[in-house]
């Protein structure tokens, strides 16, 4: 049997799911949503934040709490100008108000994912009813790329926040029934979320929001939407927001301009200096996979409408296809690629997809429905195999931890598509999507949680659990020809680095005096020091022991050895 067309499901485009579907419990959606909550924030804490981004952010902010100094971002005690310092102020308060955890750590991650799952909820119901908002929401609590993100400690969360802000107070100053005074409002919003995305991450904090609009223009033939943003209004209120401290930090350390214009953003972008290299193709499975589990919704999107939709909601589809369209081939044509640099899509796509959604019959979303089934299957199927990829660096523990993380998650999501497949039977559509993202988000958020064993092994917190009863409160840690970001976010000190240069040339060309150049430095150290210890690996380990320098072992796994003076 042919798959059948999404159109074949389309009524009246101006009808809102609220009105073609039966109305869902109240009761059952205040569950439903306390649920989502608590999971999404109690797991945070869970797992061990692990190398690189999530210990580099967590002692980025560390710093910042312990040192008061909330202008010149510091890493392991040396200058650090690679990006703005919002994620850092955030995760300094967290730390000071609620104590140094995993927790306080991920919160800033956390909730920005949870805001902005919010604002896509809050905007689709603004633009197409209460229940394409329900959905909106439920389609992007539940997608791969947002859930997972969030929950890991990187920048890129907090950045997708203030885009998505961005995008969804223009599409509502522009598209939703407003009065004049109402969408200047939401104008003025949009211009500072673009002034906390570039605190967040810099010039791309610009760039996608009006290239965007600009292809928007373009396409629609009419500078009208550009005019409307007000720019002699805006510029003034971003200027206020953004500019303070840059130029603060600029007047305190006279390199940091050339250093976070020229070398991290513009050379990022056009070399390949940073060795962050991708085909052309790199994200195209990112997508595919971080879509899940409305992967197969992402057609549907490319369809016209019939009938013709409204100018406004027109509009709002433009801009939210070329907010894609540019996100993904610009992070495309960079000669520095990272996994998380798309996830400001996500939102909009999530925004699409729930407008297709809401006039969907039973019938195509039954067919849907086998992508993320086949997808969590084969996981199913992988999960029992996985002791194949046992190895020194990967112990059969860890791994068989994952695989039954694995084949929970699998069972958990399958178990919402069987309760999705009971409530389309029934022609409840809104019950079954929200089967869905539950079943999805409940196995993304087990799956993440048995990833902790595996984590482990990249992550200094069991080393630290080792070396801290034997040492001092004031004993320096030397990291040797090596560093794990995490250790001084476990080990509440920052160490000093042996040989090692890598993201620290900028901080160890104006501070030499924090780091040693050479290992023959920090033997003449190490020696005079009455008490001490080192982070290594194990072929520097040998080297030292050939040199007979004194040590004793208190930790040791595949990748690394920790010692101490004897």
């Amino acid at each position: 049997m042919a798959q059948p067309s999404f159109a074949s499901g389309v009524t009246d485009p101006s009808l809102t799911a609220r009105a073609a579907y039966p109305s869902l419990s109240r009761t059952w959606l205040a569950a439903w949503f306390v649920l989502f909550v608590l999971v999404w924030f109690v797991s945070l804490g869970y797992r061990s934040l692990v190398h690189t981004d999530e210990g580099r952010y967590a002692t980025l902010a560390l710093e910042m709490a312990r040192s008061g100094d909330w202008v010149t971002p510091r890493l392991n005690g040396l200058l650090y100008f690679e990006k703005p310092p919002f994620q850092y102020w955030v995760g300094a308060l967290s730390f000071r108000l609620l104590g140094i955890s995993e927790f306080s750590a991920r919160l800033w991650p956390g909730l920005a994912g949870f805001l902005t799952i919010l604002t896509v909820g809050f905007t689709a119901r603004r633009l197409w009813g209460a229940a394409s908002g329900m959905m909106a929401f439920a389609v992007a609590a539940s997608t791969t790329w947002i859930v997972g993100v969030s929950h890991l400690l990187t920048l890129d969360a907090g950045l997708t926040l203030f885009l998505t802000l961005t995008l969804c107070a223009v599409l509502l100053a522009e598209c939703a029934d407003l009065e004049p005074a109402a969408r200047l409002r939401w104008v003025r919003v949009a211009w500072i979320a673009m002034a906390g995305a570039v605190l967040s991450k810099g010039p791309v904090g610009v760039v996608v929001p009006f290239a965007a609009v600009a292809l928007t223009c373009l396409w629609m033939r009419d500078l009208g939407l550009l005019r409307r943003l007000h720019p002699a209004v805006g510029l003034p209120i971003f200027l206020i927001v953004a500019a303070p401290w840059f130029i603060l930090v600029w007047l305190r350390n006279p390199g940091f301009a050339e250093f976070f214009f020229i070398h991290e953003h513009v050379v990022r972008y056009l070399t390949h200096e940073h060795q962050r290299v991708g085909a052309w193709w790199y994200y195209i499975p990112l997508l595919l996979a971080g879509m899940l589990p409305w992967t197969s919704a992402l057609p549907w999107i490319l369809r016209r409408d019939k009938p013709a939709a409204a100018a406004s909601d027109t509009k709002a589809v433009r801009l939210l296809a070329a907010w894609c369209g540019f996100v993904i081939v610009f992070f495309s044509l960079s000669g520095s690629k990272l996994p998380t640099y798309i996830l400001p899509m996500f939102p909009a796509l999530a925004l699409l997809v729930a407008r297709q959604i809401r006039r969907a019959n039973a019938v195509t979303l039954n067919w849907h429905l086998l992508v993320p089934v086949l997808v969590w299957v084969v996981i199913l199927v992988a999960s029992t195999q996985i002791h194949r990829l046992d190895s020194a660096d990967s112990p059969h523990a860890v791994m068989a931890s994952l695989g039954i993380g694995m084949r929970t998650s699998a069972l958990l999501f399958l178990a919402g598509a069987a309760a999705a497949l009971w409530f389309l039977g029934r022609d409840q559509i809104p019950a079954a999507v929200l089967s869905v993202a539950l079943g999805h988000f409940a196995a993304m958020t087990t799956l993440l949680q048995t990833h902790d064993a595996y984590g482990q092994l990249k992550s200094a917190s069991m080393l630290s659990r080792e070396l801290l009863p034997v040492i001092g409160p004031d004993t320096p840690v030397f990291a040797v020809r090596s560093y794990d970001q995490t250790l001084p976010f476990y080990l509440r000190r920052n160490v000093v680095l042996v040989d090692y240069v890598d993201e620290f040339a900028f901080g160890q060309q104006h501070e030499p005096g924090k780091s040693l150049a050479t290992v023959d430095e920090f033997v003449a150290r190490w020696q005079t020091l009455p008490q001490s210890a080192a982070y290594m690996t194990h072929q520097t380990w040998r080297e030292l022991s050939e040199r007979s320098v004194a040590m004793r072992v208190v930790f040791d796994d595949p990748r690394h050895i920790v010692v101490t003076k004897p």
